[in-house]
């Protein structure tokens, strides 16, 4: 009896030992365990547009396709240097000419390689006046593309491309599989080479991705990522609290304190690059009144504005943030001051007040915010001022077609770059595609192609001052503020890094 009892003890000890001693060589990173649940819900307001890079350029987008998706270069959020990524190194013989290696042995989601021919494939659609892709103008300078070998590309400009690198580190140019793009819509079904691959999309509801546990670099410790729409942020940071979801980011600024109160949870920030602004329609005929764009831009308190966002906005009139290239220190004095008895007189003398404006905002984070406080100092002025609201997308369209008299506008800028950042939302190439306020200016657009075109970087920082300048001068837009990234997570996860963009990678991120 006692001889069957020790046994039957041995017997459990060694399968408790055995079902404890599991294998934990698939840590990646420097060795991070796979302890704890390796599973990560991150609640968003807003649902994506769509899942392909070629096709989208919002946040919410380009959250997900960060993962799925990789880029020729990376921007390294600690020095700000492009580093290689897809690529393994380039090289340019003359100035309008780019030979880059290609990382070899990658494949995409469905199995086909990458190589030089997704590269060409990947760039020419982009680029393709046909696809009427809402970043193309990335590619703007591109004159040929040409196949060299199977992991060797060559491509021609026509003019010295001084952003280049910093183009091919947008999200925008991630390198898609032309094998599904054919195949299949890869704006609901995406298909890259990242670390984690897509499962499915209810629109409205979540997306799901996995880990791909044949990343070249090793598979990522979190094996499951869902995306949650979560139209309301309350409702987010209550499923925070409770372990429902585990991160956020966008934090409103009403939310902080709430958020820096929790015991369990990590509130991250870091000066960033986005910049939020309101704009006139400019092809509206009263905004080709500078009298009117300077009766708006005296009516606003923007420092009152910045002093309510609890430390998440930095004050600036500069259109070129401090943590971009090409930012200089004068320029963040250089506006129209706020001047509540000047706008005033404006308004009157020039009738401005007699007929409503149209202020259209997205319903989400700051932008309502703005388009209240906006509201209340514009009437004061004497302006009429209507809201109208609508959910993410339905603004993007509406705002891209024009239709409103006053929007607010923001750009995270994710190449850091102030030429990437004049040439999309200002030139006059891009009116009716990332040119939201179809802004004109021929002066303006003369410094900004120069700033693109010269790899001198010094010269490059002064022509993009001249075209910041320039835009403070006419108030071609109000600058409301410079913001700082933030995020909010369960102390359970780790290793998560925001970029001064806002943008995150989810592959060194583990729970605890």
């Amino acid at each position: 009896m006692k001889k069957s009892l020790w046994f039957a003890i041995l017997l459990i000890v060694s399968i408790v030992l055995s079902a404890c001693s599991g294998d934990s060589s698939s840590a990646k990173n420097g060795g991070s365990s796979l302890a704890g649940d390796q599973t990560l819900t991150y609640a968003s307001t807003n649902d994506a547009v769509g899942l392909s890079p070629i096709m989208t350029n919002d946040s919410a987008s380009s959250s997900v396709i960060e993962q799925v998706y990789e880029t020729l270069f990376n921007r390294n959020p600690e020095t700000g240097e492009v580093e290689p990524n897809l690529a393994e190194s380039y090289e340019t013989p003359d100035a309008n000419t780019w030979v880059f290696k290609l990382k070899e042995g990658i494949n995409f989601h469905d199995g086909t390689p990458f190589n030089a021919e997704a590269v060409k494939y990947t760039f020419d659609k982009l680029r393709d006046p046909a696809t009427a892709a809402p970043r193309a103008s990335l590619l703007e300078p591109v004159e040929a593309i040409t196949v060299v070998d199977e992991n060797t590309l060559e491509i021609k400009t026509k003019y010295p491309y001084g952003s280049f690198l910093a183009a091919l580190s947008h999200s925008n140019t991630s390198i898609v599989s032309p094998t599904a793009d054919q195949k299949q819509d890869l704006m609901n079904q995406p298909v890259g080479t990242g670390p984690f691959k897509f499962v499915s999309w209810t629109p409205g509801d979540k997306i799901e991705l996995e880990s791909n546990e044949d990343y070249r670099d090793g598979a990522p410790s979190i094996k499951k990522v869902t995306y949650r729409v979560v139209p309301e942020v309350n409702t987010a940071i209550s499923m925070l609290q409770t372990g429902e979801v585990q991160f956020i980011d966008a934090v409103p600024t009403e939310q902080v304190k709430r958020l820096e109160s929790m015991k369990d949870v990590e509130m991250v920030k870091k000066d960033g690059t986005p910049v939020y602004y309101l704009t006139v329609n400019h092809e509206k005929e009263i905004s080709k009144d500078a009298k009117f764009r300077e009766a708006i831009a005296s009516a606003i308190d923007r420092d009152a504005f910045v002093s309510k966002l609890n430390g998440l906005g930095v004050r600036s009139d500069s259109v070129v943030g401090p943590e971009v290239f090409g930012h200089e220190d004068s320029a963040d004095t250089a506006g129209t001051p706020y001047d509540l008895e000047a706008a005033k007189e404006l308004v009157k003398a020039n009738g401005y007040g007699d007929q409503p404006i149209k202020l259209l905002a997205a319903n989400r984070g700051n932008y309502t915010l703005m388009a209240e406080i906006v509201q209340a100092q514009l009437t004061e002025a004497g302006f009429k001022v209507e809201i109208e609201s609508m959910e993410w997308a339905a603004f993007l369209d509406a705002a891209r077609a024009g239709q409103y008299d006053l929007t607010f506008m923001s750009w995270s800028n994710v190449t850091g770059d102030g030429s990437e950042l004049l040439y999309p939302n200002f030139h006059s190439d891009n009116i009716g595609n990332s040119n939201f306020g179809r802004y004109n200016n021929a002066e303006f657009d003369e410094l900004v192609t120069a700033s693109r075109t010269t790899v001198d970087q010094d010269e490059r920082k002064e022509l993009i001052n001249q075209a910041n300048q320039l835009m403070i001068e006419e108030n071609a837009v109000v600058v409301m503020y410079h913001g700082v990234v933030t995020a909010a997570t369960s102390k359970s996860v780790k290793g998560l890094q925001l970029d001064p963009n806002g943008q995150w990678s989810l592959y060194n991120v583990s729970r605890e």
